[in-house]
């Protein structure tokens, strides 16, 4: 069930969390954004967007008019689960102005991973500079995957999705010479264009070089631990389970996630006779079925910044279709805590740990409210009527600006949302809330909360 701290709503009996998940609007502009990355200790965001460019988002949350880097039609090939999908800075940017990308190729849909180089303008990209790395055929439109990110080791890891189509029909996953369904490893600090460390396990025998680790269907989002290393997996289930990863740092290796034998913790297929037992395969640290409208998993980060303490040790992830935020705490345990609306498509992090979230075109960054709500008339406001039938007024006689108005029932589910302007009284249209007992959220320009409750008869 999804829960809402009530903090001035003591007349509803519920059991609620301590640490409430709020989002507070950072930049706008955006187009599809389905990456968000940095530098490191570089304050500004990075905003990947399917169709083909990279936004810079200054710590102010300004937007640079100017695309950091585009590609165009002729580069890749965008629509659906295609596009320019991931962006990788190497952990030595500041010297080498090297980062890395992930798109599926025009004409074939192919996966790419490309190596470029920044200009002397650091907030613009060396169009001309890109060099291949590596080209892996795809047969279908769907499972791209297509994270990017440096690892605890220096080496690059690449998230593969099996191939497309449903149920993996290629048996690829499993399949130790197809870079299909996998979790991929490379060295680009030697060779060339990279070479393969020599820890990866199949080295010097049957099985592709590259493979880390295999059993994947679809990682739409993996992260590391900034301050640990450890590595989180959000894959995609296929019509029941969406599943969750934790490997522990140091990385092991030869590792199997399962699929297509198992989705989750439960036999998918295990026909073809190549399946592993479950025993011998990488178990979720926690997995969610297809219910409520939930339908796919959007990974996320552990947060390890400093400003909400209640954060510390949690694992944020999304479900795209419901667009649901929950995290996994230390006991493995799944907590869903913020109804956002709208689509979820990917979280990011910026050089403090902080976490920022893409929800249409929009990024917010993901705040403790539990630490900024306030008494609704003690900070000047008020509501009438309340109880109110088809609508409501929000009276503002503070000296705070405010932005945002929300509605959540019981269950914490959010029913409607209003962007405030900067006047005295707001009129909220409420005819299409039914009866009940409800939360009412107003949020400022600072991002602080104030909660009262609202009837509707």
């Amino acid at each position: 069930m999804r829960k809402i701290l009530l903090a001035a709503f003591s007349l509803i009996s519920v059991v609620t969390t301590a640490q409430i998940i709020g989002l507070q609007s950072f930049a706008t502009g955006f187009t599809s954004p389905v990456e968000i990355a940095h530098p490191t200790n570089d304050a500004r965001l990075f905003v990947v967007q399917q169709g083909g460019a990279i936004k810079v988002v200054n710590a102010n949350g300004t937007v640079n008019a100017t695309p950091f880097l585009s590609l165009t039609s002729a580069t890749i090939l965008s629509g659906g689960e295609r596009g320019l999908l991931g962006l990788a800075f190497h952990p030595d940017y500041a010297t080498n102005g090297y980062f890395y990308v992930n798109y599926t190729r025009a004409g074939d849909g192919a996966t790419v991973i490309a190596r470029y180089t920044v200009s002397a303008d650091p907030n613009v990209a060396d169009a001309s500079s890109g060099m291949v790395l590596l080209t892996i055929a795809q047969p279908f439109a769907n499972h791209n995957g297509g994270s990017v990110k440096f690892g605890p080791d220096g080496y690059l890891y690449i998230g593969m999705g099996d191939g497309g189509s449903g149920g993996d029909p290629g048996d690829r996953a499993q399949n130790i010479n197809e870079n299909l369904g996998k979790m991929l490893r490379l060295d680009v600090n030697s060779g060339s264009p990279y070479d393969i460390p020599p820890t990866n396990p199949y080295v010097g025998i049957a099985g592709n070089d590259e493979i880390w680790a295999i059993g994947m269907r679809n990682p739409w989002k993996f992260s590391f631990n900034r301050l640990n290393g450890d590595l989180w997996i959000a894959d995609v289930g296929q019509g029941s389970i969406e599943e969750l990863d934790k490997v522990t740092s140091p990385l092991p290796n030869t590792l199997n996630f399962g699929w297509r034998c198992y989705e989750g913790n439960t036999v998918y297929d295990t026909s073809s006779g190549t399946c592993p037992t479950y025993a011998a395969t990488v178990a979720p640290i926690n997995q969610y079925s297809h219910t409520l409208g939930r339908c796919s998993v959007t990974g996320g980060y552990v947060y390890t910044g400093t400003n909400y303490p209640n954060f510390q040790n949690k694992y944020f992830f999304a479900d795209y279709c419901t667009a649901e935020i929950g995290w996994i705490d230390t006991t493995g345990a799944i907590t869903w805590n913020y109804d956002a609306g709208g689509t979820i498509t990917t979280f990011g992090e910026d050089k403090d740990g902080e976490l920022y979230v893409a929800n249409g075109n929009v990024l917010y960054k993901i705040i403790d409210t539990s630490l900024g709500i306030h008494d609704f008339n003690k900070a000047g406001l008020s509501c009438y009527p309340n109880p109110a039938r088809t609508e409501i007024f929000i009276q503002n006689n503070s000296d705070v600006s405010l932005s945002t108005a929300k509605i959540f029932d019981l269950t914490g589910k959010l029913v409607l949302t209003k962007s405030l302007e900067n006047n005295p009284t707001h009129s909220i249209p409420i005819a299409d809330v039914t009866k009940g007992l409800y939360l009412l959220s107003v949020e400022d320009t600072t991002g602080n909360q104030y909660q009262s409750k609202l009837i509707v008869e």
